[in-house]
């Protein structure tokens, strides 16, 4: 069984072409997925696992405490496995035919309001290398609307501040253009100018463009424990997350009159479904707003 999840992995990254990190997602739920079926349900190979016995480690997982929205992952990660071993011939059937993923709650993406940015955006104190790193880091993120693990995967080249764009592999190691902002060109180009040499001091050669205090590339972790701190220092209150920024940018863009294509298309989504999600923030703040100014509200 190990076997196949190894052949199934090299199959994700050489033929579909997947991120790192939704990879590691699929080799993690596949992991509990068999380890489930050896020690609970005693099962040797494959070959055997019927629907009944993924319907079993699904109800494992909900009784465990696992969200509907984990649940959902796990199906779609058990179900990518069994049609690949299907189609290699290592199996004869396909159990999750008629497997069903849970019904999800559509929960809308949080964000911040302009001011919330703003405050977010000045918090960067720009005394040293590192000021200037995460005031260029946030800029960006606001600027364009791209994934943080694009943002930390950006290379120097793929910056053109001259032509007031970035260039970004999303997932599906699909490339898009994005346009940038005169402001975070601006912050970008004091990093460039003063922040990054001070973080190659203790390397000649990095390709990557936000640097950590070692000279290396900054991790997802990294980027993550600072938006935190500087949150913290900035007084926001909300419940931050990774993308926090990405949602504020399309909602804001948006709630401005933007066209729900362009929009889509600078997020990378591709099905204009995922992007509508937006549309439905902008009605519910818009209800907000509503009930607290009008007077007969």
């Amino acid at each position: 069984m190990e076997e196949s999840l190894k052949d199934f992995v090299h199959f994700l990254i050489v033929e579909k072409g997947l991120s790192r990190n939704t990879i590691t997602s699929y080799e993690r739920d596949l992991k509990s997925y068999l380890k489930y079926m050896e020690k609970v349900e005693g099962l040797q190979d494959l070959q055997g696992v019927q629907r009944l016995q993924i319907v079993h480690f699904l109800g494992y997982l909900k009784d465990g405490g696992k969200s509907s929205r984990t649940i959902a992952r796990h199906v779609a990660s058990i179900r990518s496995f069994h049609q690949f071993l299907l189609r290699e011939k290592a199996v004869g059937h396909d159990p999750t035919v008629h497997i069903e993923s849970p019904q999800l709650e559509r929960t809308l993406p949080k964000v911040l309001s302009l001011a919330e940015v703003e405050i977010l955006l000045e918090s960067p104190r720009l005394v040293d290398h590192f000021g200037y790193r995460d005031k260029a880091m946030l800029e960006l993120l606001y600027a364009t609307g791209i994934r943080v693990s694009e943002l930390i995967g950006l290379n120097l080249a793929d910056v053109h501040l001259t032509m007031g764009f970035v260039r970004c592999i999303g997932k599906g190691n699909k490339e898009r253009i994005i346009p940038i902002g005169k402001t975070a060109a601006a912050a970008l180009e004091k990093y460039l100018d003063k922040g990054r040499p001070r973080f190659m001091e203790k390397q000649q050669k990095e390709e990557a463009l936000f640097l950590n205090l070692r000279g290396k590339r900054l991790t997802r972790q990294g980027f993550w424990k600072i938006l935190k701190r500087l949150a913290k220092d900035a007084g926001i209150q909300k419940e931050l997350t990774p993308h926090t920024l990405r949602h504020s940018f399309a909602t804001h863009l948006l709630e401005n009159g933007a066209d729900l294509r362009a929009v889509q298309e600078m997020l990378g989504h591709a099905d204009i479904s995922t992007t509508q999600i937006y549309t439905h923030v902008t009605k519910t703040r818009l209800k907000d707003v509503y009930s607290q100014f009008h007077p007969r509200a």
